[in-house]
């Protein structure tokens, strides 16, 4: 099955399909066909970028490429179809006219309300209905029709539209979507309070960080007002704009997923940050040793896979840490298996992929997989699925130079372990100063579910490891 509709026996449409886990839009980067262009089935038609990858779009049918719907840098809602395939060239059949191509806008809110019948999207399956249809609500219609028919009035009249008011639903509470309210519920945000900037007056979620964080908020957009409904947007505004003194970036796609995921975690999950400073020449001994191994042939080897492997051992040894916070339920979930998530920087922004089941691969099998996630992720060939599922983190702030860090929390793990550079420096060994190889190691934890004895365990665990190495065999 693929993401496509059939309009006739000879032209298909082919739809925005979610490529990931929920994923409600994309953004199309970048189109490698043109109208009249021959496509076959598996051809990569386009680049698209979801809020956690960029992803290459493969067309399920043979044809000539009709018509493209949307131009590059617009944000298209899943479900929508963004090309069209003649696939009967040549045939009598009257071709329907093509749609105008639409041009990159501000974009549209993502908290609308969701269709009440809309079909949840996979890869490779359609949409029950459009995805820019939304559910009519009983006695609001009436009022949000008002508002836009006065606002457009006023334009047409050429006075300034009223400002929009926080509009209600038919019980009086502000519009928003049930993961926004979730959102306000857990930062302590009565609705009521926050000024909405979406379409129609609905209340998004940067609305609701910017209600949690507004001094924070206001230091990074203190003069960018949303519009009223009368106020055309111009194309303009997602386009990157320099001057001399300044340059506008605008946040959507990796960057915009990043932010709210930041805000979310810091403002929900009460960090704590511990921090232990070792010797660690053994284990840089031990890594030049394993380069000559034949067993490690073909595989990358570095401090950081010792790390990784420190780490999986001493969740082993205390498995209260591998675990997450149910708010929703007021549960603590332990988790029996570690995805291993490992922060990395692309040109795009931090990712954050993670290894699939690691603690049951042995030292090869982690080298390996950690070789292959840091390849996709500088290639930006990361899957949305490769970034899910993570339980706890590792960020290597070491490669920069940078002696440690506060890692933030990964939304939804309980631990972020942050690897320090390794520096040559005076260390008191065997009752002597002598020069050594050390590092800071910097644990963060969800303090809900990890008090400071777990924290502490764990982190000493890893730090005993990097500093012995040989207890991989006894401990593991």
């Amino acid at each position: 099955m693929t993401t496509m509709t059939q309009t006739s026996a000879r032209f298909r449409e082919f739809k925005m399909p979610d490529v990931g886990e929920g994923l409600t839009e994309a953004e199309i980067l970048k189109w490698f066909v043109q109208p009249g262009d021959t496509v076959t089935d598996g051809q990569v038609v386009c680049e698209v970028e979801t809020a956690k990858a960029a992803v290459e779009l493969p067309i399920p049918f043979d044809g000539v490429v009709h018509e493209l719907r949307f131009s590059e840098g617009t944000t298209v809602d899943v479900g929508q179809v963004i090309i069209t395939v003649d696939v009967a060239p040549g045939s009598d059949e009257e071709a329907p006219v093509p749609a105008p191509v639409q041009e990159p806008v501000d974009e549209p809110d993502a908290s609308a309300e969701e269709p009440k019948g809309r079909t949840p999207v996979l890869v490779g399956y359609g949409v029950a209905e459009s995805s820019t249809k939304r559910r009519p609500r009983k006695g609001a219609a009436a009022p949000e029709a008002t508002a836009v028919a006065a606002a457009v009035q006023a334009e047409l009249n050429g006075h300034a539209a009223p400002a929009p008011s926080v509009l209600e639903d038919p019980v009086g509470r502000p519009l928003a979507k049930p993961p926004v309210r979730k959102l306000a519920k857990d930062l302590g945000i009565d609705l009521a309070t926050v000024v909405p900037t979406g379409k129609d007056g609905i209340i998004t979620r940067e609305d609701v960080h910017a209600a949690a964080a507004p001094a924070a908020v206001a230091a990074v957009a203190p003069s960018a007002p949303a519009p009223s409904v009368s106020e055309p947007v111009a194309a303009a505004a997602v386009e990157v704009t320099s001057s001399a003194r300044e340059t506008r970036i605008p946040v959507k796609g990796v960057r915009k997923a990043i932010a709210q995921a930041m805000v979310g975690s810091a403002f929900t999950a009460p960090h704590v940050t511990e921090f232990v400073t070792i010797d660690v020449t053994r284990t840089m001994k031990l890594v030049a040793e394993l380069k000559e191994d034949k067993d490690m042939a073909g595989v990358r080897v570095n401090p950081l896979l010792i790390i990784a492997k420190a780490l999986l051992v001493a969740i082993k040894r205390n498995p209260e840490v591998n675990a997450a916070w149910d708010e929703a339920n007021q549960e603590i979930v332990q988790k029996h298996y570690v995805n291993l998530g490992i922060a990395a920087a692309t040109p795009r922004g931090l990712i954050v992929p993670n290894i699939k089941d690691a603690h049951d691969k042995t030292l090869p099998q982690l080298a390996a997989a950690l070789g292959e996630l840091v390849t996709t992720a500088r290639d930006g060939k990361t899957s949305p699925a490769a970034m899910a599922g993570g339980t706890v983190t590792i960020t290597n702030v070491g490669v920069f130079g940078v002696d440690t860090g506060t890692p933030i929390l990964n939304p939804g793990e309980s631990a972020i372990l942050a690897a320090g550079a390794i520096k040559l420096q005076p260390w008191v060994h065997k009752g002597k100063v002598k020069p050594r190889q050390v590092t800071t190691l910097a644990l963060s934890f969800d303090h809900r579910l990890v008090d400071g004895e777990l924290g502490s365990k764990v982190l000493a665990d890893v730090a005993a490891i990097m500093e012995q190495p040989k207890r991989l065999i006894t401990w593991a």
